[in-house]
């Protein structure tokens, strides 16, 4: 019989990504648990939705009650922790639920664990592992020069990556006091098919193929290692099964970008595939505006560790990459709709507005 793998937040960008690659290379059964929040999408899910080895299950990681269930349910031997609230620009506006869900929800659901782990059979402890997915914000910015390493030492700017850093230390903690047979893995800006439009690229991709005006936070100099999705959720299953207990690893894809260099190639890439009204470039489109308070500068990746312990490299560049993302949003309908409530208004002013009152 096949043992489980839970993943939270298993209907996000990334955990749906994830899903996708453990369904088909791994023999496990798949246990999505997600909340459905305004970011979910189980539709990134629907080729998997009568597969025989995968489970949905909406709950939320601060719920004590339902996870004990959940874990007695499907007795899992992994846990892929990637539930979080994730958009700075969120933080800002309402920093409540950023720490109610990835500080006190990470808590709960390494109690949990704890819990799981205290009553289950020791063949089953001996192999479990707990897998938490964080990201390189935690580090703080970067100058021009220099790359994040695991051992960076912690600098958050935002809500956000403050309770991400927190969520980092709570981890490490129950690992080296509680023996959680815990590894961690940081990594750089994601992008590919199925990401909310809040974040730069859906959000540019959609604003260019509406005609409307593509805002870029201050002069757009501010620079991103980009890491295609699903060459990250090739290195979390890499992690989860061969990573060493109490370690962490920095996932990126060496695919440093000015944040307006990929505003302009999104321009010219749905140019490409829709050519614009008159001729002129989309990129007439980019409209500078008010930058983002405490916008980090830079962030980049030193992937070393990942390369030589684990053998990951990414098999995309930010170039093909790019463009099979630009192609899938150009294609989907769904997705050129699938916002929800959102409608791409400016989030984040909540800072500038208690500024502006000073």
């Amino acid at each position: 019989m096949s043992s489980a793998i839970i993943v939270t937040g298993g209907a996000g960008f990334i955990g749906s990504a994830v899903i996708r690659q453990l369904l088909s290379n791994t023999d496990d059964v798949v246990v999505n648990l997600d909340k459905l929040t305004y970011a979910a999408n189980l539709d990134a899910l629907a080729q998997f939705e009568k597969h025989p080895r995968y489970r949905f299950v909406k709950a939320c990681i601060t719920d004590a009650d339902a996870l004990r269930t959940i874990f007695d349910t499907h007795k899992p031997r992994a846990v892929m922790h990637l539930a979080a609230e994730s958009h700075v620009d969120r933080s800002i506006d309402g920093p409540a639920s950023f720490i109610t869900t990835n500080i006190v929800g990470t808590y709960v659901l390494l109690e949990a664990v704890r819990d799981y782990l205290a009553r289950a059979p020791r063949q089953l402890t001996e192999q479990f592992r707990f897998h938490h997915v964080s990201t390189d914000e935690v580090f703080g910015s970067l100058g021009p020069d220099g790359l994040f390493r695991e051992e960076s030492p912690y600098s958050p700017n935002s809500p956000y990556s403050a309770s991400k850093a927190s969520s980092d230390h709570l981890v490490r903690a129950w690992h080296a006091t509680f023996g959680v047979p815990a590894v961690m893995s940081n990594c750089s800006n994601n992008y590919g098919p199925w990401q909310f439009p809040e974040k730069l690229i859906p959000l540019m991709v959609l604003k260019a193929l509406a005609y409307e005006p593509m805002p870029v936070y201050g002069d757009g100099g501010q620079i991103r290692d980009w890491l295609y999705v699903d060459d990250h959720a090739r290195a979390l299953e890499l992690v989860l099964l061969r990573g060493k207990l109490g370690e962490s690893y920095n996932v990126g894809g060496n695919s440093e970008r000015k944040n307006i260099e990929v505003v302009q190639a999104i321009c010219d890439l749905v140019d490409g595939l829709v050519p614009p009204k008159g001729g002129a470039s989309r990129r007439k489109l980019i409209t500078f505006v008010t930058d983002r308070p405490a916008h980090d500068t830079r962030y980049a990746i030193d992937a070393t560790k990942i390369r030589n312990a684990l053998g990951w490299l990414p098999r995309e560049n930010f170039a093909s990459g790019l463009a099979k993302t630009v192609s899938w949003y150009v294609d989907q309908s769904e997705a050129r709709k699938g916002a929800g409530t959102y409608r791409g208004d400016r989030l984040g002013l909540a800072a500038a507005a208690v500024e502006a009152r000073q």
